[in-house]
């Protein structure tokens, strides 16, 4: 048993001397592989230095260089895209618009047909007076408001005053009397100042 035991110890002792050895062997490696790395960064002359430095430096170039062209040909795109879009929009905004009036469009022609066969004044006042109202609330889904000047205050930014009249009244004085030609709003913008007489 004792041999046993002596046998066992000597074999653990062997394993943990080699264990150390290649400790320290891997220890002393390392501590070369150091050294070797500051004696190099000793070793590097001022123009060494300068050149790693210019290195450097141009790859830094480079990679702002490549970033700068990806970022001008993405915006690029993004500018020949939104051309595009915007001139379709042009072309064809008008289309809602001409859409909503189609139908008013029908009934003229309906209407016309119809005048054809009849005398009655009436009816054919009527007719009309039925799509003019159907074409203004068409419209009026469009966002077009049409204004009602008569009696209002005159006002520039609506009005346009196209004749003086003198006033019946105090109370008419400065006020709309007549409407020459009717203005209209399209969402609150004015796109045609109403032609009116003005009291004075």
């Amino acid at each position: 048993m004792d041999k046993e035991n002596q046998k066992q110890n000597e074999e653990e002792l062997k394993s943990q001397t080699q264990e150390a050895e290649t400790a320290n062997a891997d220890m002393e490696e390392a501590k070369a592989k150091v050294e070797e790395q500051e004696e190099e960064k000793r070793e590097l002359t001022p123009e060494e230095k300068l050149t790693e430095e210019l290195e450097k430096a141009q790859r830094a170039i480079e990679e702002q260089k490549d970033k700068y062209l990806r970022l001008s040909a993405e915006f690029d795109n993004f500018r020949k895209r939104t051309m595009k879009e915007k001139a379709e929009l042009i072309k064809n905004g008008g289309e809602k618009a001409i859409n909503a009036v189609l139908p008013v469009l029908d009934d003229l022609e309906r209407a016309l047909q119809n005048m054809e066969k009849t005398e009655d004044v009436k009816a054919i006042y009527d007719g009309v007076n039925l799509i003019y109202q159907k074409f203004l609330k068409n419209l009026h889904q469009e966002g077009l408001e049409k204004m009602e000047p008569v009696g209002a205050d005159f006002d520039t930014d609506y009005h346009e005053a196209i004749a003086l009249v003198p006033a019946q009244s105090e109370e008419q004085k400065g006020k709309v009397l007549d409407c020459v030609q009717t203005g209209y709003k399209l969402n609150d913008k004015v796109i045609r100042h109403a032609k009116v007489v003005v009291g004075q």
